[in-house]
């Protein structure tokens, strides 16, 4: 995947290159071109000097190829207006801004960016935004036997019910987190573009679990 960062901070530069170590091809943006020292040598990814939510540097950086789009400059504004801009107006999938000001962030989270305010940042949240997959465990019972996960859902479950994805994929959704919001969600509750599905499985039924909620609906592929 192409993954374009905006900004060559500590945060930025770090992102950078674990994401090329990854294997994923990285450009980064930078108004100041002396933060890309941070990059190191190595570093054989794009360095563009301008500004973030510039469209022109946007796709000097390679944005209309990218998978997913990181802002983590230092400022909140110049964040989110980049987040927005990749989001809108070239359809990138993945996107996440950095936010200093956590009452920003729950703003932000409203308009269908995530959003990860620096007093709880670490790499593997962000990385978790731009790169979602899996089962991420937030809390397993003593034994190890079950645990309760992040699941990445595909967006052929959108417009289902949560009770087909429980019938087909055999776990419990504790909860959803809609628009930065956790909700509760009842039988009927229908899943929505941009949930975040939350829930309890067997630790030995992971991958089954996984694979169930990437290919989507048995009977239906599509919404």
């Amino acid at each position: 995947m192409h993954i374009v960062i905006m900004g060559c901070g500590r945060v930025g530069s770090a992102l950078a290159q674990t994401l090329e170590q990854q294997g994923h091809t990285v450009a980064v943006i930078d108004r100041d071109p002396t933060a890309f020292r941070r990059l190191g040598s190595s570093f054989g990814g794009r360095r563009v000097t301008g500004i973030g939510f510039d469209q022109d540097t946007l796709r000097e950086a390679g944005i209309e190829d990218a998978g997913a789009f990181a802002a983590v400059s230092s400022g909140d504004n110049s964040n989110i207006i980049a987040a927005r801009v990749a989001r809108e107006m070239f359809g990138v999938e993945n996107v996440a801004a950095r936010i200093y000001d956590p009452r920003r962030a729950e703003v932000y989270q409203r308009l269908g960016i995530p959003t990860v305010a620096t007093v709880r940042w670490t790499a593997d949240q962000m990385l978790r935004r731009l790169l979602p997959s899996g089962a991420e465990p937030l809390w397993r019972d003593p034994t190890g036997g079950v645990q309760l996960a992040e699941v990445h859902t595909s967006s052929a479950w959108v417009g289902h019910k949560i009770s087909r994805l429980q019938e087909e994929t055999g776990v419990r959704v504790a909860f959803v987190t809609r628009l930065g919001e956790a909700i509760l969600p009842s039988s009927q509750t229908v899943l929505q573009e941009g949930d975040l599905v939350h829930a309890m499985m067997r630790t030995d039924e992971v991958h089954k679990v996984e694979a169930a909620f990437a290919k989507g609906p048995e009977e239906e592929g599509g919404h």
